[in-house]
């Protein structure tokens, strides 16, 4: 699609071929010096017109000028300002920037006080020509010293708010400040449809209802049928929200417009309701067309929920939104889509039926979507034969599509950092860690820091090579990547969406295991495990509250520091559990955190030897893979684990083994530090 300007948007001077010089003599502040300059010239002409040329000096001194005689000429051109021609020139002392010098002066200006301005024209007046006694500052110094900078500040300032008129629009002074900002975009040479859209099957059958009805809208009205007025687009971020928005405007083949929810609000009060007025509007004029308001949570948020009370531009804002698309009239072929990611936040009654009566949600894609995202975003790019993107998809869990398309990226960068003619699997693995666990740091630790990070994350990844029941472990490391010293990463096989308590349970003991090796080993604690200890509280604390997983409180759930978006809400709301559930609450979560730490206290113990041999093989290495873990702690590496990181070329072999009880290996043509996910 290409945007079209607005009627009444000015292009811009630059875009016309403009010269420089032309740019320079637009800027205000160019006029503004130049008339400045004017000014002071003007000053400094007049000035010099009766006292030019002559020099500075004390009444007294004047005064002894007048009793020798050596007075010409006396005048007055300013009120108490004196200018005498001398006679015969006399030496004054000068004062510059090279420091005192003398000159000879035949003319000498002195400011004398009002009650000694008589003496000196009586002893004046006897040898001297006295012209003139000025009682009053001159008329043109009055105009250029008064009037004139006046004149030119009211000029500056109007042909400034002739621009700021012309930008904006119209002829009033706010113009199409508030006006309509949405960006309209029509059908074209780089229009969207939904075959660049890669996987989100799902969300685009339920979105191609409204491109058939904008299509063909007597097929449904026919029938009594209604569209939704509204569709809300709910995901993460990243997750390809606003390009949905664009291929559905795409594939109808009508106008589209744009704007973002933060647009709507200005500082002045009704400028918001008047952009929403003129925004609707336009889209009336254009039906069938398309509204999209993309974060619309900037503006739709809960009413009356914060300090200021209800009466502030943002909900006078949202309170014309709901008018207008409450306002409809029937089968109008006006159709709003608005996208978030903070669905909890809206106001109610945008979100009931008849304004947003439709939420489509976007999630994160799964493998065969992610596999799909890949292959759009690395068609025009020249990769490498062992490059697997199905092997690739099944190591991105979690991944959304703006986080592939980071991938792809970082990877064709890091292939060009290193001279490859194609990208590899190994420019893929550098991307992926760059991306998950920082950028390398070139630091160098004390022996003394490298053994604690080491048994740290040995104790990490020893606990979850021992307990059932978790993910498996990808690979160690203990070099500085971002901001941390070490990483321990493990790698889910598959989408899961529910997790049993042993799980979690696991989970804990697992992220308490670096705390607990350090414990173990050196009967210290280091600041290392802050990270850790703040999943784990957290891990608890939903376990507990939310999920009801404590046989001592039960299956309660309990809304306990939950993020509150306004801090009237907070206000407003009164805790749904006495002081002694809270007590029993937090009693729960210490008893939680202090078994996971007893177990991994016990694990390391009953395991201390191995703990040495991984620690001793992560100093000497530094990073280790899957692989090399489970071949040194000696335990067969899980048949899932092999599956997804053999991937496809297992399927094309069918000798292949299958027992579960032989141990399986890896083919070294695969590199399995390509994938990963999660650092504990």
């Amino acid at each position: 699609m290409r945007e079209k300007n607005l009627p009444d948007q000015e292009p811009e001077s630059e875009e016309n071929g403009e010269s420089q010089r032309g740019r320079w003599t637009q800027r205000p502040w160019f006029w503004f010096f130049l008339m400045l300059l004017l000014v002071v010239t003007t000053m400094n002409y007049f000035a010099g017109g009766v006292g030019g040329g002559a020099f500075e000096v004390s009444s007294s001194r004047l005064f002894e000028e007048a009793r020798k005689g050596n007075i010409e000429k006396l005048e007055e051109p300013e009120l108490d300002v004196f200018v005498a021609q001398l006679r015969v020139p006399v030496q004054v002392t000068v004062t510059d920037f090279g420091g005192e010098k003398f000159e000879k002066a035949s003319r000498l200006r002195a400011t004398i006080p009002p009650a000694l301005k008589g003496q000196l024209f009586e002893v004046a007046s006897d040898r001297a020509e006295v012209l003139f006694k000025a009682t009053s500052v001159p008329a043109w110094q009055v105009f250029v010293g008064g009037l004139l900078p006046i004149v030119i500040l009211v000029a500056f300032f109007w042909w400034i708010s002739n621009r700021v008129r012309r930008q904006m629009g119209g002829p009033g002074f706010f113009g199409k400040f508030a006006g309509n900002q949405a960006k309209r975009f029509e059908r074209g040479e780089e229009s969207i449809s939904f075959d660049d859209v890669a996987g989100l099957r799902n969300v685009k059958l339920e979105l191609q209802e409204i491109v058939d009805f904008l299509k063909e809208p007597d097929r449904f009205t026919q029938l009594g049928a209604k569209i939704p007025k509204g569709v809300l687009l709910v995901g993460p971020p990243g997750t390809g929200k606003t390009l949905l928005a664009r291929a559905v405007a795409g594939e109808a083949d009508v106008p589209f417009f744009s704007i973002s929810g933060s647009e709507f609000i200005e500082l002045f009060v009704g400028v918001g309701a008047s952009r929403v007025r003129e925004l609707f509007e336009e889209a009336k004029k254009n039906a069938p067309c398309i509204i999209f308001i993309d974060e619309i949570d900037a503006v739709g948020r809960s009413r009356g929920a914060g300090l200021g009370g209800g009466h502030d531009e943002r909900e006078q804002t949202l309170n014309q939104i709901l008018s207008e698309m409450d306002g409809f009239e029937r089968n109008q072929a006006v159709i709003v889509l608005a996208a978030t990611n903070r669905p909890d936040v809206l106001d109610a009654a945008l979100v009931r039926p008849g304004r947003f009566d439709r939420q489509v949600v976007v999630e994160r894609p799964q493998k065969d979507g992610r596999r799909a995202i890949l292959e759009v975003h690395t068609r025009q790019m020249p990769l490498s034969s062992e490059v697997d993107l199905d092997i690739l998809a099944r190591g991105t869990i979690g991944f959304s599509g703006a986080d592939l398309e980071n991938l792809a990226n970082e990877a064709a960068l890091t292939a060009a950092r290193s001279g490859h003619q194609r990208i590899t699997h190994e420019d893929f693995n550098r991307a992926k860690d760059k991306i998950q666990l920082g950028t390398l740091r070139d630091e160098a630790m004390s022996e003394r820091e490298k053994e604690l990070t080491a048994y740290h994350e040995a104790g990490h990844a020893l606990i979850a090579l021992l307990l059932p029941e978790t993910d498996p472990v990808h690979s160690v490391t203990i070099v500085p990547r971002g901001r941390a010293l070490g990483v321990t990463q493990q790698l889910p096989i598959e989408e899961t969406h529910n997790y049993s308590r042993t799980y979690l349970l696991n989970r804990i003991a697992i992220l308490l295991g670096g705390r607990a090796a350090e414990d173990l080993v050196f009967n210290e604690f280091t600041t290392g495990a802050q990270n850790d200890l703040e999943q784990a509280t957290n891990l608890a604390e939903r376990m507990i509250c939310l999920w009801g997983m404590s046989d001592k409180i039960g299956p309660v759930s309990f809304k306990r520091g939950e993020e509150h978006v306004f801090l009237g809400r907070e206000l407003g709301e009164t805790s749904h559990y006495s002081e002694h559930t809270a007590m029993l609450i937090d009693d729960e979560i210490r008893a939680m955190l202090e078994h996971g730490y007893q177990r991994a206290l016990k694990i390391l113990g009953e395991s201390r030897e191995k703990l040495e041999v991984l620690t001793r093989e992560l100093i000497e290495k530094e990073v280790l893979t899957d692989r090399e873990i489970y071949e040194l702690m000696e335990i067969p590496i899980p048949q899932s684990l092999l599956d997804t990181l053999t991937g496809s070329r297992d399927k094309d072999d069918p000798q292949a083994s299958t027992d579960s009880e032989q141990k399986p290996s890896i083919s070294p043509d695969i590199d399995p530090g390509l994938l990963g996910l999660e650092g504990a």
